[in-house]
Protein backbone atom coordinates (compact mmCIF):
# COMPACT_ATOMS: atom_id res chain seq x y z
CA UNK A 1 0.00 0.00 0.00
CA UNK A 2 0.83 3.71 -0.67
CA UNK A 3 2.20 5.88 1.66
CA UNK A 4 0.50 9.48 2.16
CA UNK A 5 3.74 10.97 1.40
CA UNK A 6 4.33 8.12 -1.79
CA UNK A 7 0.61 9.13 -2.89
CA UNK A 8 1.74 13.16 -2.59
CA UNK A 9 4.90 12.37 -4.30
CA UNK A 10 3.23 10.67 -7.09
CA UNK A 11 0.15 12.66 -7.65
CA UNK A 12 1.82 16.26 -7.79
CA UNK A 13 4.41 14.69 -10.21
CA UNK A 14 1.79 12.96 -12.49
CA UNK A 15 0.26 16.35 -12.30
CA UNK A 16 3.44 18.17 -13.62
CA UNK A 17 3.69 15.62 -16.40
CA UNK A 18 0.23 16.08 -17.62
CA UNK A 19 0.04 19.48 -17.19
CA UNK A 20 -3.52 19.85 -16.80
CA UNK A 21 -5.94 16.71 -16.64
CA UNK A 22 -8.73 15.26 -14.66
CA UNK A 23 -8.86 12.99 -11.93
CA UNK A 24 -8.75 9.81 -13.74
CA UNK A 25 -5.76 10.37 -16.26
CA UNK A 26 -3.53 11.80 -13.17
CA UNK A 27 -4.61 8.67 -11.02
CA UNK A 28 -4.02 6.40 -14.16
CA UNK A 29 -0.81 8.41 -14.43
CA UNK A 30 0.28 8.29 -10.94
CA UNK A 31 -0.52 4.42 -10.65
CA UNK A 32 -3.00 4.78 -7.52
CA UNK A 33 -6.96 4.28 -7.39
CA UNK A 34 -9.20 6.97 -8.63
CA UNK A 35 -10.64 7.83 -5.48
CA UNK A 36 -7.48 8.28 -3.38
CA UNK A 37 -5.90 10.53 -6.05
CA UNK A 38 -9.50 12.33 -5.74
CA UNK A 39 -9.02 12.71 -2.09
CA UNK A 40 -5.53 13.96 -2.17
CA UNK A 41 -6.11 16.67 -5.09
CA UNK A 42 -8.91 18.19 -2.56
CA UNK A 43 -6.70 18.05 0.12
CA UNK A 44 -3.69 19.69 -1.97
CA UNK A 45 -6.76 22.50 -3.46
CA UNK A 46 -7.13 23.56 0.00
CA UNK A 47 -3.83 23.70 0.61
CA UNK A 48 -2.84 25.69 -2.69
CA UNK A 49 -0.94 23.13 -4.34
CA UNK A 50 -2.90 22.45 -7.27
CA UNK A 51 -6.04 24.40 -8.50
CA UNK A 52 -9.00 23.05 -10.64
CA UNK A 53 -11.05 24.91 -13.64
CA UNK A 54 -13.56 23.86 -15.91
CA UNK A 55 -17.00 22.25 -14.79
CA UNK A 56 -17.77 19.14 -13.44
CA UNK A 57 -16.50 16.26 -15.67
CA UNK A 58 -15.06 18.52 -18.07
CA UNK A 59 -13.03 20.11 -15.53
CA UNK A 60 -9.26 19.25 -14.49
CA UNK A 61 -6.20 20.07 -12.48
CA UNK A 62 -3.14 21.98 -12.76
CA UNK A 63 0.09 22.82 -10.43
CA UNK A 64 0.10 26.04 -8.31
CA UNK A 65 3.97 27.04 -8.35
CA UNK A 66 3.75 26.01 -4.22
CA UNK A 67 2.62 22.47 -5.99
CA UNK A 68 5.48 23.02 -8.48
CA UNK A 69 7.79 23.59 -5.51
CA UNK A 70 6.60 21.02 -3.31
CA UNK A 71 6.51 18.31 -6.10
CA UNK A 72 10.44 18.76 -6.78
CA UNK A 73 11.08 18.53 -3.22
CA UNK A 74 9.77 14.89 -3.13
CA UNK A 75 11.23 14.23 -6.19
CA UNK A 76 14.60 15.46 -4.40
CA UNK A 77 14.02 13.38 -1.37
CA UNK A 78 13.25 10.38 -3.40
CA UNK A 79 16.40 11.01 -5.56
CA UNK A 80 18.36 11.22 -2.61
CA UNK A 81 16.74 7.90 -0.73
CA UNK A 82 17.73 5.88 -3.78
CA UNK A 83 21.09 7.57 -4.16
CA UNK A 84 20.49 8.05 -7.64
CA UNK A 85 21.34 11.80 -8.53
CA UNK A 86 24.35 10.67 -10.12
CA UNK A 87 22.79 8.12 -12.47
CA UNK A 88 20.20 10.37 -13.83
CA UNK A 89 22.72 13.15 -14.25
CA UNK A 90 24.54 10.95 -16.26
CA UNK A 91 21.76 10.14 -17.72
CA UNK A 92 20.33 13.34 -18.62
CA UNK A 93 23.43 14.43 -20.17
CA UNK A 94 23.48 11.37 -22.75
CA UNK A 95 19.79 12.08 -23.33
CA UNK A 96 20.44 15.54 -24.68
CA UNK A 97 21.74 14.61 -27.86
CA UNK A 98 18.85 11.99 -28.37
CA UNK A 99 16.56 15.22 -27.35
CA UNK A 100 17.45 17.23 -30.32
CA UNK A 101 17.37 14.40 -32.45
CA UNK A 102 13.59 13.50 -31.56
CA UNK A 103 12.57 17.13 -31.11
CA UNK A 104 14.26 17.98 -34.67
CA UNK A 105 12.47 15.34 -36.41
CA UNK A 106 9.33 16.50 -34.40
CA UNK A 107 9.81 19.92 -35.50
CA UNK A 108 10.51 19.18 -39.54
CA UNK A 109 6.97 16.98 -39.83
CA UNK A 110 5.49 19.70 -37.94
CA UNK A 111 6.48 21.79 -40.82
CA UNK A 112 6.40 19.81 -43.36
CA UNK A 113 2.04 19.29 -42.61
CA UNK A 114 1.65 23.12 -42.37
CA UNK A 115 3.81 23.33 -45.98
CA UNK A 116 6.42 25.73 -44.68
CA UNK A 117 9.54 24.17 -44.72
CA UNK A 118 11.66 23.03 -48.05
CA UNK A 119 12.84 20.47 -48.98
CA UNK A 120 9.36 19.30 -47.08
CA UNK A 121 10.80 16.34 -44.66
CA UNK A 122 9.57 12.34 -45.91
CA UNK A 123 8.26 10.00 -43.36
CA UNK A 124 10.83 7.92 -43.40
CA UNK A 125 13.65 10.20 -42.44
CA UNK A 126 11.56 11.03 -39.74
CA UNK A 127 10.79 7.64 -38.62
CA UNK A 128 14.56 6.86 -38.99
CA UNK A 129 15.36 9.40 -36.69
CA UNK A 130 12.86 8.76 -34.04
CA UNK A 131 13.64 5.18 -34.35
CA UNK A 132 17.39 6.40 -33.32
CA UNK A 133 16.28 8.06 -30.49
CA UNK A 134 13.92 5.29 -29.43
CA UNK A 135 17.14 2.75 -29.61
CA UNK A 136 18.80 5.12 -27.53
CA UNK A 137 16.41 5.95 -25.11
CA UNK A 138 16.38 2.23 -24.20
CA UNK A 139 19.28 1.89 -23.04
CA UNK A 140 19.23 4.88 -20.73
CA UNK A 141 15.90 3.73 -19.63
CA UNK A 142 16.82 -0.07 -18.24
CA UNK A 143 19.78 1.72 -16.21
CA UNK A 144 17.20 4.19 -14.78
CA UNK A 145 14.49 1.36 -13.99
CA UNK A 146 16.72 -0.11 -11.35
CA UNK A 147 16.79 2.76 -9.15
CA UNK A 148 13.89 4.57 -9.85
CA UNK A 149 10.91 2.41 -10.99
CA UNK A 150 8.82 4.91 -12.32
CA UNK A 151 10.83 5.39 -15.65
CA UNK A 152 9.49 1.95 -17.24
CA UNK A 153 7.10 2.22 -20.00
CA UNK A 154 8.71 5.20 -21.79
CA UNK A 155 10.39 3.34 -24.37
CA UNK A 156 7.39 0.99 -24.54
CA UNK A 157 5.22 3.85 -25.27
CA UNK A 158 7.36 5.98 -27.80
CA UNK A 159 7.88 2.81 -29.38
CA UNK A 160 4.27 2.26 -29.80
CA UNK A 161 3.65 5.72 -31.36
CA UNK A 162 6.22 5.68 -33.57
CA UNK A 163 5.54 2.02 -35.39
CA UNK A 164 1.31 3.90 -35.15
CA UNK A 165 3.08 6.64 -37.26
CA UNK A 166 3.92 4.00 -40.06
CA UNK A 167 0.27 3.82 -40.90
CA UNK A 168 -0.50 6.85 -39.27
CA UNK A 169 1.45 10.07 -39.53
CA UNK A 170 -0.82 11.47 -36.78
CA UNK A 171 0.83 9.87 -34.15
CA UNK A 172 4.11 11.55 -35.08
CA UNK A 173 2.97 14.65 -33.27
CA UNK A 174 -1.02 14.96 -32.56
CA UNK A 175 -2.08 16.15 -29.11
CA UNK A 176 -5.03 14.13 -28.89
CA UNK A 177 -3.37 11.10 -27.98
CA UNK A 178 -0.28 9.71 -26.75
CA UNK A 179 1.75 10.55 -30.16
CA UNK A 180 5.49 10.19 -30.32
CA UNK A 181 6.18 13.93 -29.69
CA UNK A 182 4.05 13.76 -26.48
CA UNK A 183 5.49 10.49 -24.85
CA UNK A 184 8.63 12.27 -25.30
CA UNK A 185 7.94 15.71 -24.52
CA UNK A 186 6.68 14.16 -20.84
CA UNK A 187 9.77 12.21 -20.65
CA UNK A 188 12.00 14.72 -20.70
CA UNK A 189 9.97 16.58 -18.13
CA UNK A 190 9.73 13.80 -15.39
CA UNK A 191 14.19 14.23 -16.39
CA UNK A 192 13.99 17.54 -15.46
CA UNK A 193 11.62 17.51 -12.65
CA UNK A 194 14.32 14.94 -10.99
CA UNK A 195 16.63 16.86 -11.65
CA UNK A 196 14.95 20.47 -10.06
CA UNK A 197 15.38 21.82 -13.57
CA UNK A 198 13.45 23.70 -15.80
CA UNK A 199 12.97 24.02 -19.60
Amino acid sequence: MNSPHDVRRQVLHALRLLGYAGTTPVSERAGILPAEAAEFLREAQAAGQVTRSGFEDDGGWSLTEAGKTLGEKLLAEELESADARPLVESVMAEFEPLNRLVVDACTRWQLTEMGITEPPASLADVLSSLARGSAGWAVLEERLVNRLPRYSGYHERFDTAVDRARTDPAWLTATDRESAHRVWFELHEDLLATLGRSR
